[in-house]
């Protein structure tokens, strides 16, 4: 069946809400060569752009080994366009045909095949795939009654993504290279499954929630073994949290998880903090936070990993400002804000994603709300 979403859910996260909808951290084989990198190079080094037609806003989704970046703009009437950013900063926008209430971008991978979801002209949603030269294809997901969206793509060209059935449980799925769709359901998942990441060997992360309403993640092997975990803490991640941007999990090559949970305050049923956990392929887990300073509740969100075990994310401070963070391996935690982001409610630096090479790409808002795309060189 055709999926029924609307599209302001893909767009409505750059301004308040997470965007689930965004592909994990890539990889990458060293720092793009960025053609408008200023001369005296410094570390680090920012470059903020917007797409041609963006009056609305520019939301990046994804990057790629090669430095592209994919993503959304915004026109006048607030409909979306799809755009590719190529490492020499050059900007191409496209629409899919029959995208007649918006193209929205979702991911991109390493032969830049892009993914998202159309809207007909009955808002109606489908998803598409682009491949690097032009060439799309559209596609719609089997029991999807009340809307899909994508998640992610890997180098073969397997996706995933999650749907609505008719009773509005989510289910993840995955779809091969060849278009053959396959449902991803945790058998506990009494309420839920969503797939979130997925590493070039197909290993697929994601969260599912019990009878209880409880929250847990889990690793699909490409066998399609199932393990679930949790981070050491009460409660669990929140598939969908106020103040995030990009993904709750994300996943390298050798099945390194990096994610989001929640952690109650104890004795306050209202209270607690969105904390950062990395989980290792042995299964052991270190967590973390972005920052630490009053007045409280610094909500930190990983958003990529690389292979090299560096982090990138945004928190949310106590004052309800976002800035980006870095995490090396070490556990050494940098954070940053790029030039010309607010301050204000809900403005800030959001982080998107990050390469082997460390460079860093994300959104920021600046203080009249508007959204643009950045690139962090280190």
């Amino acid at each position: 069946m055709k999926a029924k979403i609307l599209p302001n859910i893909f767009i409505s996260v750059a301004v308040l809400f997470a965007f689930t909808r965004l592909l994990g951290a890539a990889t990458d084989d060293g720092v793009p060569n960025f053609g408008d990198t200023p001369l005296s190079h410094r570390h680090p080094t920012f470059i903020t752009f917007d797409a041609p037609g963006s009056v609305n806003g520019t939301y990046p989704s994804g990057i790629n080994t090669a430095g592209v970046i994919t993503g959304t703009l915004l026109d006048v009437n607030f409909v979306g366009h799809g755009f590719l950013r190529a490492k020499n900063g050059t900007i191409t926008t496209f629409d899919v045909p029959g995208a007649i209430n918006g193209t929205y971008p979702s991911g991109i991978n390493a032969e830049e095949t892009v993914i998202g979801t159309l809207f007909d002209v009955n808002f109606v949603g489908h998803g598409f795939l682009r491949a690097k030269n032009g060439d799309i294809i559209t596609f719609d997901v089997p029991d999807a009654v009340n809307g899909f969206f994508l998640n992610g793509i890997n180098p073969l060209g397997t996706i995933i993504g999650t749907l609505f059935d008719v009773n509005f449980l989510t289910h993840g799925f995955v779809r091969a290279k060849d278009g053959s769709i396959t449902m991803l359901d945790v058998p506990s998942a009494d309420n839920g499954t969503q797939a979130i990441g997925i590493n070039p060997r197909g290993m697929i992360t994601g969260t599912y929630t019990d009878v209880n309403s409880v929250t847990h993640g889990f690793l699909r092997a490409r066998d399609g073994t199932l393990i679930s975990f949790d981070p050491p803490a009460p409660g669990f991640m929140r598939p969908f949290a106020l103040f995030s941007f990009g993904p709750l999990l994300s996943i390298t090559p050798p099945g390194v998880i990096a994610g989001t949970y929640f952690e109650p305050i104890p004795g306050n049923p209202f209270g607690g903090n969105f904390r950062g956990f990395v989980r290792a392929t042995d299964g052991a887990f270190t967590t973390f936070d972005a920052a630490s300073y009053p007045p409280c509740c610094i909500w930190s969100f990983p958003s990529g990993i690389n292979e090299a075990g560096t982090i990138t994310g945004s928190f949310n401070d106590g004052f309800t400002i976002n800035h980006g963070f870095v995490r090396t391996s070490d556990g050494t935690i940098t954070t940053f804000d790029v030039p010309g982001a607010g301050t204000g409610f809900d403005q800030g630096t959001a982080p998107l994603g990050i390469t082997p090479g460390g460079v860093i790409m994300g959104l920021y808002i600046d203080p009249n709300y508007g959204t643009h795309g950045f690139v962090r060189i280190p």
